[in-house]
């Protein structure tokens, strides 16, 4: 079926005494020091009777347009960032939208040097989409009118510039729809015929499979989680591949497997006292990774390749749901005992990240990823952002801190972590009738590493510990716990995906 089509507010450059837009947002800590001095002397003078002005969000009307004054607070100090623009944007967007403004512009007044902000302007445009966005479901009961503002003026921005925010913010608008849809409308079979209709016409082509035999052949642990979805065809498995190729000579290989449970029950390890709502976003690092190769596939950055595998599965409860104790022998060979049936985003993507290395061993200059709304440890420990742990080829080229510094600029920030050798002895065999444990039976907000050990489980099944710094063949591998940065807030019921790592991926590769 058809999905209606992104009414995303694209990006156009516009000028300060550009006509065209209803209302001007002018984002600023200080909006008494403005190069336009009419602009200032009027604000100034509002100023002196409306004590809210650069302290909180506030409309006025000047010359007879809206203009919207959005203060970033402090930017001084150690612990700012450009976050400041970017949550000022989204208050400001609110506003604008609520006067009844079709077409506002932003406006950065250049008053800031810090190299922290040089991608402020950028930055402010995405938060404003975030804000702006309104959920799939939403858009075909209410119409598109639910979105009516269709452009967005940046003022003094240049043509690559609009390019690539339109390039992101169109990736991200596609990582919000697949994350934040709920668990029917989203099932396995329409994920990925979102993603076929996605990419249809572009430069990123789509390979869908759907026979369970072979699933059950190829991916033994994603089928052994998705078992008692065999009984409900529409809920039925779908493995996704997404490959992006570029004109020219390839120089890097970026390689993806995405965690998409359309739905976690927690399977016969049921989640209870209401911690089953919200889990219809668990499909986050898959959304992500479809919205990076969007991203991509409207960009066309040159020099980079990227294949991507979505495990797009629903973790049932039922009959013939797998149970703890279980022992499935895995794609790559290994015996892995099952620990905790809530613990299947790693099950899911394990196979399919035993495939990419071997792919992987042929490809030029490749990194791998998993990306995954994994644990309640990453969010514990990390707050609202991405957890980043890598092994040693990883760490020797400095991927996870470029990757985190490239976040800081454009409002997607993550904290790298170590995988070490407590992470490995963690999910060591305790018997000879297998060869690693997928978990232990505790939370993992509760258990020491939480975040970390499940790398270690990965590598293990997806046979990249046999590819370290130590071997004739080194790969980088990063696994990314987007389970605090994925959705607004940390409220998985009802907060608005953030998209989380595709600005980071997008800058880094791509720019």
């Amino acid at each position: 079926m058809a999905y209606p089509k992104a009414v995303l507010a694209k990006p156009v450059s516009a000028s300060l005494d550009c006509t065209s837009h209803d209302a001007l947002i002018i984002i600023s800590n200080d909006f008494s020091h403005l190069p336009n001095t009419p602009l200032r002397d009027a604000i100034l003078d509002q100023a002196q009777v409306d004590s809210r002005i650069g302290n909180q969000v506030t409309l006025l009307v000047i010359a007879g347009k809206r203009v919207v004054l959005a203060p970033t607070g402090p930017l001084n100090r150690d612990y700012d960032d450009v976050r400041r623009y970017f949550d000022a944007a989204k208050l400001a967007i609110n506003e604008a939208k609520a006067s009844g403004s079709v077409n506002p512009a932003i406006y950065l007044p250049a008053l800031n040097t810090d190299s922290r902000y040089q991608h402020a302007l950028e930055v402010a445009y995405l938060g404003a989409c975030q804000a702006l966005w309104q959920p799939l479901e939403a858009r075909e009961f209410h119409g598109h009118g639910i979105e009516p503002i269709t452009q967005i003026g940046l003022i003094d921005a240049n043509e690559q510039t609009i390019k690539a925010v339109n390039a992101l913010a169109a990736g991200q608008y596609a990582a919000r729809d697949l994350c934040g849809t709920e668990p029917e409308r989203m099932a396995p079979p329409r994920f990925a015929d979102y993603c076929t209709e996605l990419f249809e016409n572009s430069a990123v082509s789509v390979d869908v499979i759907d026979d369970l035999a072979a699933i059950d052949k190829h991916y033994p642990m994603l089928s052994t989680v998705a078992r008692a979805s065999y009984a409900v065809e529409r809920h039925h498995p779908r493995v996704v591949k997404l490959e992006y190729v570029p004109e020219g000579e390839v120089t890097r290989t970026l390689m993806f497997v995405g965690k998409g449970l359309v739905y976690d029950t927690g399977g016969a390890d049921l989640k209870v006292g209401g911690f089953m709502a919200g889990m219809s976003r668990d499909k986050g690092g898959a959304a992500s990774v479809a919205g990076f190769m969007k991203a991509v596939a409207d960009y066309q950055p040159k020099g980079v390749k990227v294949i991507a595998f979505l495990a797009v599965v629903r973790n049932s409860i039922g009959s013939d749901c797998f149970v703890p104790d279980e022992i499935i022998t895995s794609r790559e060979g290994v015996r892995v005992r099952i620990g905790n049936t809530d613990a299947e985003g790693r099950l899911a993507m394990g196979d399919l990240l035993s495939e990419m290395k071997d792919l992987a061993k042929n490809e030029i200059n490749p990194t791998l990823f998993t990306v995954a709304t994994l644990t309640g440890h990453a969010a514990r420990a990390m707050g609202p952002y991405g957890a980043y742990v890598e092994n040693g080829p990883a760490r020797s080229a400095n991927i996870s801190r470029q990757l985190a510094d490239c976040g800081d600029l454009w409002a997607d920030g993550a904290e790298v972590s170590r995988s070490r050798r407590e992470d490995y002895d963690f999910i060591k065999p305790r018997t000879l009738a297998d060869d690693v444990l997928s978990s232990n039976n505790a939370a993992s907000a509760v258990t020491a590493r939480g975040h970390q050990f499940p790398m270690a489980f990965l590598a293990v099944v997806g046979g990249l510990d046999k590819h370290g710094s130590e071997s004739t063949l080194p790969l980088p591998y990063v696994h990314m716990d987007i389970a605090g940065s994925g959705v607004e807030g940390g409220d998985w019921q009802h907060g608005k995906p953030t998209a989380a790592s595709v600005s980071s991926l997008f800058a880094r590769y791509c720019l």
